[in-house]
């Protein structure tokens, strides 16, 4: 695992807050984490678990895995096409939630069929993909099924 980059992901969190248009009392009430703790991490000082981030990335509607990369959690290097992916999609203001969410089952469905999908226990995949309906459209069906 790469050690952790608490300057670079603080600044970026206060980057992303800021765009966002929320005071740091905000942002903190809204992931659920203490006003001070959330200025130490950007200011550097502190190392936020993969949960704190998840829950911050949620409240400033962002991909935790962008926050993931910052901190050094993910590989930034093998994992930077998909987390950028998966990062405009969620991005994307057309689309409502559920849509984001199907997109991206369909996307990684697609990326576990070419070989490059996330790591997964056995258990959770058993190499058949699930039907996805979409409200609105067609089924989408794993053709290798």
């Amino acid at each position: 695992m790469a050690s952790l980059n608490v300057g670079n992901l603080g600044e970026y969190l206060r980057e992303q807050r800021r765009n966002a248009q929320l005071s740091l009392r905000q942002l903190a009430d809204a992931a659920g984490v203490s006003n001070p703790y959330l200025s130490q991490i950007e200011r550097g000082l502190r190392k936020p678990s993969a949960e704190v981030l998840q829950q911050v990335a949620k409240a400033l509607r962002i991909s935790a895995e962008t926050l993931y990369v910052r901190a050094g959690i993910l590989d930034a290097e093998r994992d930077r096409d998909d987390v950028e992916t998966r990062a405009v999609i969620l991005a994307d203001p057309s689309l409502n939630e559920r849509q984001k969410q199907v997109l991206l089952q369909v996307y990684e469905s697609f990326r576990k069929e070419n070989g490059f999908g996330a790591d997964t226990d056995a258990d959770t995949d058993s190499g058949a993909d699930a039907d996805v309906a979409v409200d609105g459209a067609e089924k989408v069906e794993n053709p290798h099924s």
